[in-house]
């Protein structure tokens, strides 16, 4: 028996996608504190991971201990200490790599205009307003460390809210018998 999923909206998703159209103004307007509390949940994430992925590594007795997964959770546990420590230094990191990723996703895009015809204009359209965007992040560095991972943040928790108010949640739809 499989089940059917449809797009709802009830009370509680206006209710939701107001409080996250709220959350994200509020984020959006203060983008310079959202990135660094961000940046610390996932040092600290990271140090969690790492504790779990590092303890799991010795804790599988039958399998013997996993040296990859013991490495990896080490590393782990030192990036999030690192970026604990240093938050601007982990907001650096993450910025140039969210200046790299636009660049890499325009590009592709451009690439892929080439060979869908269909969606040619939008493709080509959108790998240039992210090649734009990658590459104002990557030559203004000092300015977008600071507040370019909020404004992300802000910027997604609005969409978010807009989607869940327009469209509600997926639910199971209602089987009828």
């Amino acid at each position: 028996m499989t089940t059917t999923m449809e797009r709802r909206r009830t009370g509680w998703d206006v209710v939701l996608g107001i409080l996250l159209l709220l959350a994200g103004l509020f984020v959006l307007g203060n983008a310079v504190i959202a990135t660094y509390l961000s940046v610390l949940l996932l040092g600290w994430f990271a140090i969690g991971a790492g504790v779990v992925t590092l303890v799991g590594a010795f804790v599988r007795r039958e399998a013997g201990i996993s040296w990859s997964a013991a490495l990896g959770g080490a590393v782990l546990i030192v990036l999030g200490v690192i970026i604990v420590r240093d938050p601007l230094a982990g907001a650096t990191g993450l910025t140039l790599l969210a200046g790299a990723l636009f660049l890499v996703v325009g590009l592709t895009r451009l690439i892929v205009a080439s060979q869908v015809p269909a969606a040619r204009t939008v493709l080509i359209i959108s790998g240039f307003v992210s090649i734009v965007l990658g590459l104002i992040v990557l030559f203004n560095l000092q300015i977008a460390v600071l507040s370019l991972l909020g404004l992300l943040l802000g910027v997604q928790i609005l969409v978010e809210g807009i989607t869940i108010l327009v469209a509600g949640r997926l639910r199971p739809a209602p089987t009828v018998r």
